[in-house]
């Protein structure tokens, strides 16, 4: 390509006559001067276009543009130049490497920079693809940051000459027998980024494990999640477990609201209206059950010794249930001993046929 380029310059190169040191010195200030007019296109042109859309990552690529742009045309005029003067090897070797080199960092520099700006206007977007969010933007970044350094190291390494087929062999063989170490954490990296996907629960639900613990989700990480139980302890489960159990979560769904349920009975030839009218009373009253939807109470059974009911009503968080069930439960006991109406519990009764006689004494 230098060739080509050379020979489409070679009538303008003629101008300033047939020193190559001469004809080299021009290229070079020619490259410097048209690096310095496409700088000025991008920062004015491309700049005021880009201010005109709705969107702002066009502004930052322009910016991100800037100096690789720049930074290309000098080194091209320099790689002209020295093909002009014909040094020899292996120093045209060196030299055009070296240039290479310098060019693929500055727009390694350019990839990486553009790649994390892209990432994370996508994971602020509420659009955004399920897959990408701000809890696994860390990880999609390094990915990315890992697989354009190792592409960059490839193409340096090819510039300079280095068969890169035995790097590669022993990479994958590497590669091979880290996973097969690391088979447990390769896991639960790779389910904590389907649950992060899925999103099947998120930081602060309440959730109930296949194993029986209730909590907090307190922190979704790449290896493990973490619950804080309603007895202020830490449970830290790995991401392996996590997404493959079965996983209850109260505050899943439209809404965030849980129903509790409380079970109450009353003795045979209680006055069920009346029982109905106290229970409705008592959830109305209570400012932590949700108006709507509108509690309600069921005669579930007919009980052994007792007409089982159940009082039904919602609250906001399944994290007030425990106190809402212990307010209700009280009132329940109270306006029950005030109204009259009797909670049945369970009595025994003993017979006993025949007294043993007393032994006669000697």
């Amino acid at each position: 390509m230098l060739n080509e380029m050379q020979a489409s310059l070679l009538p303008y190169l003629g101008l300033v006559g047939e020193n190559p040191w001469l004809q080299a010195l021009s290229v070079v200030c020619a490259s410097w001067l048209l690096a310095w007019i496409f700088d000025r296109f991008i920062s004015s042109t491309l700049k005021k276009l880009a201010q005109r859309t709705r969107f702002e990552i066009d502004d930052a690529l322009i910016n991100y543009l800037h100096n690789p742009v720049y930074t290309s045309v000098i080194l091209l005029g320099f790689a002209l130049a020295v093909n002009l003067l014909k040094i020899g090897e292996p120093y045209d070797f060196f030299i055009f490497s070296s240039l290479q080199t310098v060019a693929y960092l500055v727009w390694t520099v350019f990839l990486l920079r553009v790649v994390r700006t892209l990432l994370r206007k996508i994971a602020a977007n509420d659009e955004r693809l399920t897959v990408l969010h701000p809890q696994t933007l860390p990880l999609f970044e390094n990915l990315a940051i890992i697989l354009i350094i190792v592409l960059s190291v490839y193409i340096v390494f090819s510039a300079w000459g280095v068969d890169m087929t035995a790097w590669l062999a022993s990479a994958g063989i590497v590669g091979i027998a880290v996973g097969f170490a690391a088979k447990d954490t390769l896991a639960n990296l790779f389910s904590g980024v389907f649950i992060m996907a899925d999103a099947p629960y998120k930081i602060g639900d309440f959730v109930v494990l296949d194993s029986g613990e209730r909590g907090e989700i307190t922190h979704i990480g790449i290896r493990s999640t973490r619950l804080m139980t309603r007895d202020d302890v830490e449970v830290t489960v790995p991401n392996a477990i996590m997404g493959n159990t079965k996983i209850i979560n109260e505050s899943g769904g439209p809404e965030e609201k849980f129903r509790i349920r409380i079970a109450v009975g009353v003795a045979y030839g209680s006055d069920i209206d009346q029982v109905r009218e106290i229970l409705m009373d008592i959830a109305l009253g209570d400012e932590a059950v949700c108006e709507d939807p509108e509690p309600r109470v069921r005669l579930r059974a007919f009980g052994p010794s007792s007409l089982d009911f159940e009082l039904l009503c919602w609250i906001d968080q399944p994290v007030l249930r425990g106190r809402v069930i212990d307010a209700l439960n009280c009132q329940v006991y109270k306006r029950f001993i005030e109204a009259g109406v009797e909670i049945p519990y369970s009595k025994h009764d003993l017979y006993i046929k025949q007294l043993p006689e007393r032994a006669s004494s000697d």
